[in-house]
């Protein structure tokens, strides 16, 4: 695999420098040693965001003249329908935010054919360190993957998401020091409840006897005790001892977490990646989901759209309004009132076309349905004054000096019907 993506790429330079940072760090990116993955908490939380996230539909559009034209392009099919052999398009999406939220720093490598000037595909690259190389004032990622394999990337071919952005010059923060805490005490607190449930089955009970006994017939007083009156087997539930033994009960209650506890701390691993029970458990409410789409997916799609524009295009591209926008339809998570109201308002107005209102239901378009309508209600604003009192633009609605009104009708004609 690693030859099928970077082997159709030319040479890079071979002598390259470490690039130096102006905060002193050093240039290298080192994937988290720990695995927050393997926490049930964590995993559902970048579940629920990568799933969301990916659902974002990238588009290249046009910007001409206040206007915005969709362009239909070979990038736009590949980011929208399989960027690379061996993902989709929400696989893909997928797996770069899920990057992006353990690691906070995600890659993409734009395959570019620079004779044809042509890409031909995206691909998200896990490795295991980056290191920023610099030559002749250009910058590099250097690839380190596990497989041992290593790859010298130019930078302008390199989709890079960051969070926590704030120390280093170039990437997010390498760690998740601020949730390590929390998720220690996440799987302290699982492997308590697990003990809890083990020691439940140990010790139950003295069996104390008031006579001096052998070890071997204390041991065989015990088994017969335990198979008589401990066994399951003993449907009454009544143990029965005479005067020479004494049972004693021992109340065997290990101290966990309480469901409250619980849900404080899983509630810290949600507030860390701006996500609640809700969106996890999928049954939020319209008001809610709008709260997590404006939290946290949207500011993901803009982050995603800048970079993708950046990287994609060139500045005369840029300014002849070519863009990469990654949007969503909010509108399918509405309830069906607000659904209504956005169709009876926007179709009125010519806004919406029928089989866009259609969608909203993930309806089937039918024929004739792309054909905008327009209530008769409505007016241009310029033309308000001929329609409602039949006159136009700069005529005066004031009679003339014969004392006819200007359209020569007469001023004491009988009123219409």
């Amino acid at each position: 695999m690693f030859q099928m993506i970077f082997g159709r790429r030319p040479q890079e330079p071979k002598v390259q420098t470490q690039l130096r940072m102006l905060n002193g760090y050093a240039p290298v990116f080192t994937s988290f040693s720990g695995d927050p993955y393997d926490s049930d908490v964590v995993r559902s939380a970048v579940d629920a965001i990568a799933r969301n996230a990916a659902k974002l539909k990238a588009k290249h559009i046009r910007r001409v003249g206040g206007r915005v034209q969709e362009t239909g392009s070979d990038i736009e099919r590949l980011l929208s329908q399989r960027p690379n052999p061996y993902m989709d398009a929400y696989t893909f999406l997928y797996k770069v935010v899920t990057q992006l939220y353990l690691q906070n720093n995600a890659f993409v490598f734009i395959d570019v054919d620079r004779v044809a000037r042509k890409v031909r595909g995206f691909y998200p690259l896990n490795a295991a360190t980056v290191e920023f190389l610099e030559y002749e004032g250009n910058i590099f990622g250097k690839f380190n993957f596990l497989g041992g394999q290593s790859v010298v990337l130019p930078y302008e071919d390199l989709i890079h998401l960051r969070r926590f952005f704030y120390k280093n010059d170039l990437y997010g923060e390498p760690s998740d020091r601020a949730l390590n805490p929390t998720l220690q005490l996440i799987r302290t607190t699982d492997e308590g409840i697990a003990n809890a449930v083990k020691s439940s089955a140990f010790l139950r009970g003295i069996l104390k006897f008031t006579t001096m006994l052998k070890p071997d017939d204390m041991k065989a007083q015990r088994d017969m005790f335990v198979k008589d009156y401990l066994d399951i087997t003993n449907n009454g539930g009544v143990a029965a001892t005479d005067a020479k033994a004494d049972y004693v009960p021992l109340n065997n209650e290990p101290k966990i977490v309480t469901d409250r506890q619980m849900k404080v701390i899983q509630d810290k691993v949600y507030s860390y990646f701006g996500v609640n029970e809700k969106i996890i458990r999928s049954n939020y409410t319209e008001d809610e989901w709008n709260a997590f789409y404006e939290s946290t997916i949207e500011p993901l799609a803009i982050q995603m759209s800048l970079e993708f524009t950046s990287k994609l295009f060139t500045d005369s591209e840029r300014q002849r309004g070519n863009e990469i926008i990654f949007e969503a339809n909010r509108l399918q998570y509405a309830s069906t009132k607000t659904k209504l109201e956005v169709i009876n308002t926007l179709v009125d107005r010519g806004m919406m076309s029928i089989n866009q209102g259609l969608e909203m239901f993930n309806l089937p378009p039918i024929e004739g349905g792309d054909k905008r309508i327009i209530s008769l209600n409505f007016v241009d604003a310029d033309k308000a004054n001929e329609y409602q009192l039949g006159k136009k633009d700069g005529e005066s609605s004031e009679p003339n000096q014969e004392g006819t009104p200007p359209d020569g009708s007469s001023s004491g004609a009988e009123p219409a019907e």
